[in-house]
């Protein structure tokens, strides 16, 4: 993060704690490494890590794609002036709805079990995702390529699903998968692609294999791209890739204020912040970075403990701080995807506003919310529905 800790303190002061700030430097960094890597390899982004109409008005101007798994993405990105080649639509269990929307902007699915086929608007561009069943180096609940997943079909259905594809009048423009996300070794994507090449004899050439996403922030996308395009060149295909928390992660910071502490089995520092703005900790067991924006020379190990009556509420374990203080302003790192995203209103708790730094001031791009705004689809209703007799 390139931003002053001056314009963070600023920041918390002027629209309040808790609050997510966005860099918009490293944003542009990150989908530069991508492309550095990736070369001309289309770029989608995987809007669930992160959907902010801002930052996706800023990547729809860099000519990223989206890849969109609800009705509400695709709206987004209907929103932002996306439409054909750049949309994606995955998901294991779409709707009627979401095939409707697609078929309406031009998108393309990706099909995610052979009965999908039928469901499909007439004359679709498709691909078919593949399990490769393996197990990688990520929590349980982030491997969407383990034998177990709900995920995409199996080696043995893929070609079945590519034939029922034309069959059916539609497009089948090549393969897709998706092993997982924060994936921590690099060895888990060539044995994906290796999987997928040996279907290379069963379904011929391919237009399109797309590698998915799910690279650890600090993976090596050099070597990662060099096995993604090998796989693609195998089929003859062209590369697609779906980065959405690498895009995201690091522009993002969850700006929180020490409340008290306590010392009782363990050093708890307190703070505005929990579960409601950040749930990765308590989710994945994932670990974000944590440091204070305040000066001192004894360090002591704390837990960062939020205000919900849940004991599973804490941004992080022993961290070394200097003597927390009411007032006191915390950074905790790589909140840019699934911070905002995965905010609740659990507890009636406000959502935080979004600011963004251009390098030189903040802007706006999220309000914070009022109670009123958490409890305003509940007002007015007052329907109720009988069963006929």
């Amino acid at each position: 993060m390139t931003i002053p800790t001056a314009a963070l303190h600023d920041a918390a002061e002027h629209f309040g704690t808790p609050l997510y700030v966005y860099d918009s430097a490293e944003l542009d960094a990150a989908l530069a490494r991508v492309r550095f890597a990736f070369g001309t390899a289309r770029v989608y982004y995987a809007m669930k890590a992160n959907p902010n109409l801002s930052l996706l008005r800023r990547l729809n101007a860099a000519g990223v794609g989206f890849e969109c798994v609800s009705s509400g993405e695709l709206a987004r990105a209907e929103a932002v002036g996306a439409s054909g080649r750049q949309i994606l639509v995955n998901g294991p269990a779409k709707s009627g709805a979401e095939y409707a929307t697609g078929g309406r902007l031009g998108a393309t699915f990706v099909v995610d079990r052979e009965e999908e086929v039928g469901l499909l608007p007439p004359q679709s561009r498709a691909l078919v995702r593949v399990n490769p069943a393996l197990a990688v180096s990520t929590h349980d609940h982030l491997a969407t390529g383990a034998v177990d997943s709900k995920f995409g079909v199996t080696l043995e259905q893929a070609p079945r699903v590519l034939d029922a594809l034309r069959t059916a009048g539609h497009t089948p423009l090549g393969l897709h998968v998706h092993i997982g996300s924060a994936i921590r070794d690099a060895d888990d994507f060539t044995a994906a692609f290796g999987r997928l090449s040996e279907l290379r004899e069963q379904t011929g050439p391919l237009a399109v294999l797309d590698a998915g996403g799910g690279w650890g922030l600090d993976a090596d996308l050099g070597g990662i791209a060099r096995e993604a395009w090998a796989a693609a060149s195998a089929f003859g295909a062209e590369l697609w890739v779906e980065p959405g928390r690498y895009l995201v992660a690091r522009a993002g910071t969850l700006l929180t204020r020490v409340v008290g502490t306590k010392r009782t089995g363990r050093n708890f520092c307190l703070v505005d912040a929990g579960m409601t703005e950040l749930l990765r900790p308590m989710l994945y067991g994932a670990v974000h970075p944590v440091t204070p924006l305040w000066d001192g020379l004894e360090m002591e190990s704390w837990d960062i403990a939020g205000p919900a009556c849940e004991s599973g509420d804490l941004l992080a374990r022993s961290v070394s701080l200097p003597q927390p203080t009411p007032g006191g302003l915390l950074a905790v790192g790589e909140a840019g995807a699934y911070g905002a995203a995965m905010s609740s209103g659990y507890l009636t708790r406000s959502r935080p506003a979004e600011v963004l730094w251009d390098g030189a001031a903040w802007t706006l791009i999220r309000r914070r919310e009022t109670p009123q705004d958490v409890w305003a689809a509940e007002e007015g209703v007052h329907l109720s529905v009988h069963q006929s007799v």
